[in-house]
């Protein structure tokens, strides 16, 4: 008997390591297959530049010397432009993949197509500057299925990657990690003491994104259309940025707020620009809980922010979607284990960059161009 029960653990135990051998050996064999970003749905084709700017009468709060930033810049080209893809994420950026051991559940990034060409002409035209701002720890470059299809629409859509809160980023040659103080873990809480801190961190962010939003006015000033103000859009921590942006930039077309619990003035002060939130299933952020919401904490400041607001205000929840549909995160490889413990919801992740692209365009298209309103409905107050 007990002869048996040896043998049968030893076949069980072969089972199950020849099982995870050929799992394994097929999430080599399907992260190595090569994946794009998704399709543009403008009439532009797109280019990819990367700049170093200083700002320079500004001190980094977080560092000896001035504000650095590395900001990436997607803009419309000429349907006819033809050139060289960028890699998507060149040099050092490559660090933006997960680690390893974890990152063999991970497509590696120089097989996933770009469809940004390398710094091509800008198209002839005057184009509305968009600044897109990440969430808390990411970087600009995770988000180009946003920022490519605006582009493709004829935005000049500046990706700004924060300092210090990024987990990375590059400036001068050198890999940039985050700082605690500039990447605090506790944002996520209802403290007092986590409010205080996200206070003030918003303000630094807003003040990058509106630096931003000056900076591609005076590199390209043959390109910016020079009749309508900057608009915000940024996912995450980026939200909240994006809409304290808008309030303390006068002319600012707009803001969106992808996911992300607001902090600073602005939660009290509302914001005269139109704005619009989209929220995932599990969140509060645009003052009515999604069904999949667990708690409430985000509900009252969405709603304070609302009823300050003078500007039209447009709120949807995109069914299905976690805090991360609404990065790249959605296009990656990413084998069962991984995706289940990503905030990646239920919906097809590309479907749901869709939808969100689909929201973005038609609401700056009717901020800034006074085309047909959004079809989200208004925000409750």
């Amino acid at each position: 008997m007990r002869r048996r029960v040896r043998t049968g653990v030893v076949i069980l135990l072969l089972i199950v390591l020849l099982a995870g051998a050929g799992y394994v050996g097929s999430v080599l064999v399907q992260r190595s297959e090569p994946v794009a970003l998704p399709e543009t749905t403008g009439g532009f084709q797109v280019g990819r530049r990367t700049f170093e700017w200083t700002d320079a009468p500004r001190r980094d709060p977080y560092a000896n010397g001035p504000r650095r930033l590395a900001v990436w810049l997607w803009y419309p080209v000429a349907k006819t432009t033809t050139g060289q893809h960028v890699q998507y994420t060149p040099g050092d950026w490559n660090g933006l993949h997960l680690k390893a051991p974890i990152s063999i559940f991970q497509g590696p990034f120089d097989t996933l197509q770009d469809r940004a060409l390398d710094r091509v002409a800008i198209a002839p035209g005057k184009f509305p500057v968009v600044v897109l701002m990440p969430g808390m720890g990411l970087s600009a470059p995770m988000y180009a299925a946003l920022a490519e299809d605006l582009a493709s629409h004829g935005y000049l859509v500046a990706g700004v990657t924060p300092t210090y809160s990024a987990n990375l980023t590059v400036l001068g040659g050198q890999v940039v990690t985050s700082k605690p103080e500039a990447n605090p873990s506790n944002l996520g809480d209802s403290s007092e003491s986590s409010q205080q801190v996200g206070d003030h961190l918003v303000g630094v962010w807003a003040a990058d994104a509106r630096f931003a939003a000056g900076m591609v006015a005076k590199v390209l000033p043959n390109s910016v259309e020079p009749a309508v103000g900057a608009a915000y859009v940024g996912h995450s921590f980026g939200g909240a940025a994006s809409l304290e942006a808008c309030r303390l930039d006068a002319r600012c077309a707009g803001a969106v707020d992808l996911d992300g619990s607001q902090f600073g003035d602005v939660v009290k002060k509302g914001v005269t620009a139109p704005i619009m939130l989209l929220g995932a299933d599990d969140s509060c952020i645009t003052g009515v809980c999604g069904p999949d919401a667990k708690n409430d904490t985000d509900r009252d400041r969405a709603i304070s922010l609302l009823k300050a607001s003078t500007g039209t205000s447009w709120c949807a929840t995109i069914p299905g979607t976690r805090h991360f549909n609404f990065t790249d995160y959605g296009v990656y490889y990413l084998a069962y284990p991984l995706r289940k413990f990503l905030p990646l919801g239920s919906v097809d992740p590309r479907h749901a960059l869709t939808v969100t692209s689909g929201y973005l365009n038609t609401f700056l298209s009717h901020a800034i161009y006074k085309t047909a309103a959004p079809g989200a409905p208004l925000c409750k107050r």
